[in-house]
């Protein structure tokens, strides 16, 4: 043990120990799971050569810090980040690697200057040439306004996602971004125009929201700063009011709205349709950022984050994970000291109408020039989504089964199974130990063939229901839902509130995924989103029982979508069943029919 560096204060560790600096010597096979978690690892055998090397742990600092005095507000203002401010290089090639295509905005560092180009891409959205104010070319694309009226007149809420996300990441296509980019590398795309996100958030939006609602520090809103390495968040209690939080920002403090989809319709909408595009719930934050401060220490996510500037500028600095184990992480880092986290790949300011887009595990970190203030909304998505959580929920159900249906799963173990197996006995060389561990492996094998892999899926889609957004309605949409019947109060009396359904009436879903069938027990369950609140889980999941008679029906809608089909050709036993069922669901805003039902006149009920 000498030789492994492990007595320590001249008497021998533990075994266990023992067990775990072995354990931490070997590379690391395991992609973004907890140390806590590995540490009980089991393993079959292990070099004698492994042994030698001494355990080296990365010393990674969490830091935490007092709250921040409401009386004063005055922050120590962070220390300002050198610049140096050079001409863009104006170049026609759309897709080009970091040594030749590294902003020219900031100095970049030795390493930068030296990264390949699957590990960075820095895209040059040039393809529509137009001299902005810097000179440069710019990339003129559709307004948001236009491009969300455009998707309006697209049929299939799939295809309006799609065409969301490529306006957001052009000029790289939707293929190359997935296969090229995606959970792979940074991407920087700089289009030298900085009205192309305009109109999805603003300063003036912000205020307007600090005025017009509840807006909650700690809650809703965090205040915070980032000055000679150390992060403090400065939240008062209560509501967060315009006075006390420009003046929070006045004194040189970054302010961060959280989930601003609650107050932002504009937002709302937006990420509403993306999370078509990812199949996974998309969420946001807003950072606004003084000029020549920082308002967070270096960290990396458990996102894929798109940072969306809206406003002046922020110099980047974007590093790779320090190790195997930060890649694709499933929990979010503490926050880093710079000398722990190396040299950048990717160093840039990023202008307004610019998207960076960074992987979870990256580590990143921004600032302020100190001329001009800043202002970008970060839209994440794929949170928990990976293969690792799915086969959390598959792993424990198949044993389930597989110990239900399959007597060798039952039955006992060896007699003497704890005088070979075990930590203490980790060493031991004893033929006993491969029988077990082979008969281990086995089963695990075999427990493949219980899988319900199907089930497991149902529970991630449950979970994203109620991840979801609820959908803003088109003005098509509404007048075609139970949302555009003009059922009223007037002159003393209820008007058109009744509207029916004929066996040639056709109809399909709102939109598609708003609805899945579930079976649990012996009931059959319809969970849908239309119902969810803005705010995340602020309410139960939404669902009720369906009749057993119904669920062709309503598969029947589900696979026919976008396509509109007659009442009278789903599935159901007979035409009352199937007007029944098309009631039903335009009553409750999932249905929407082709054209609109018109109210029934007095007439017509007699």
């Amino acid at each position: 043990l000498q030789s492994t560096g492990l007595i320590m204060d001249g008497a021998p560790v533990s075994a266990f120990a023992v067990y775990r600096a072995l354990r931490a010597s070997l590379p690391q096979q395991t992609h973004g799971v907890s140390k806590k978690k590995r540490e009980i690892d089991i393993c079959s055998s292990v070099k004698s050569e492994r042994r030698k090397k001494k355990l080296k742990q990365p010393q990674t600092k969490v830091e935490t810090s007092p709250s921040f005095s409401p009386v004063s507000r005055q922050p120590h203002r962070p220390k300002q980040q050198k610049h140096i401010n050079k001409a863009q290089g104006e170049e026609n090639t759309t897709v080009a690697s970091i040594s030749n295509r590294m902003e020219k905005a900031t100095k970049p560092s030795k390493k930068a200057k030296m990264m390949k180009q699957e590990e960075v891409e820095v895209v040059v959205a040039c393809k529509i040439p137009k001299t902005s104010s810097d000179g440069g070319k710019s990339w003129v694309g559709l307004s948001l306004d236009s491009v969300l009226q455009d998707l309006g007149n697209i049929q299939n809420s799939r295809e309006r996602a799609a065409k969301l996300f490529e306006w957001m990441i052009a000029p790289i296509s939707s293929e190359h971004f997935f296969s090229q980019i995606w959970e792979k590398r940074p991407t920087l795309i700089r289009r030298h125009n900085p009205e192309y996100y305009k109109g999805l958030f603003s300063t003036a939006e912000f205020d307007r929201i600090l005025r017009e609602n509840d807006v909650q520090f700690g809650v809703n809103l965090d205040v915070t700063t980032y000055s000679n390495g150390k992060r403090e968040t400065h939240n008062p209690p209560g509501r967060a009011l315009p006075l006390v939080v420009w003046d929070y920002y006045k004194n040189g403090c970054s302010l961060r709205l959280l989930n601003p989809q609650a107050f932002c319709i504009t937002v709302w909408n937006f990420l509403s349709i993306l999370q078509e595009q990812f199949g996974n719930m998309c969420g946001a934050n807003t950072y606004l950022t003084p000029a020549g401060t920082q308002g967070f220490a270096p960290h990396y996510d458990d996102i894929e984050a798109f940072v969306i500037q809206l406003e002046g500028k922020k110099h980047w600095r974007v590093y790779s994970p320090r190790k195997t184990t930060d890649v694709l992480p499933q929990f979010s880092s503490g926050n880093f000291r710079q000398e722990e986290i190396g040299e950048p790949i990717l160093e840039a300011v990023v202008e307004a109408g610019d998207i960076l887009y960074f992987p979870r595990g990256f580590i990143h970190q921004g600032d302020c020039h100190p001329d001009e203030h800043s202002l970008h909304i970060t839209v994440s998505s794929y949170q928990k989504n990976c293969w690792g959580d799915l086969l959390a929920k598959l792993l424990p159900a198949s044993l389930q089964i597989a110990v239900e249906e399959d007597v060798e799963f039952r039955q006992g173990l060896p007699l003497d199974y704890l005088e070979y197996m075990g930590v203490q006995n980790f060493d031991m060389d004893d033929s006993r130990r491969i029988s077990f561990i082979q008969k281990t492996q086995s089963l695990i094998k075999k427990l493949g063939d219980y899988a319900p892999i199907d089930i497991a899926v149902d529970q991630k889609a449950k979970e994203f229901l109620h991840d979801c957004l609820p959908p803003v309605l088109t003005e098509a949409e509404r007048a075609h839902s139970v949302y555009g019947v003009p059922a009223r109060w007037e002159n003393g009396a209820v008007q058109d509130t009744v509207v029916q359904m004929e066996k040639d009436t056709r109809i399909r879903l709102l939109r598609h995924g708003i609805i899945r069938i579930f079976n649990e027990g012996d009931s059959c369950l319809l969970y849908y989103t239309t119902d969810n609140s803005r705010v995340y889980h602020k309410e139960e999941p939404k669902y009720f029982e369906i009749d057993t008679e119904h669920v062709d029906g309503i598969e029947f809608l589900i696979h026919s979508y976008p396509k509109y089909v007659s009442v009278d050709s789903l599935p159901c036993d007979s035409l009352d069943d199937q007007l029944a069922l098309a009631t039903f669901l335009f009553e409750k805003g999932l249905l929407i029919t082709k054209e609109p039902l018109e109210p029934l006149t007095p007439m017509c009920l007699c």
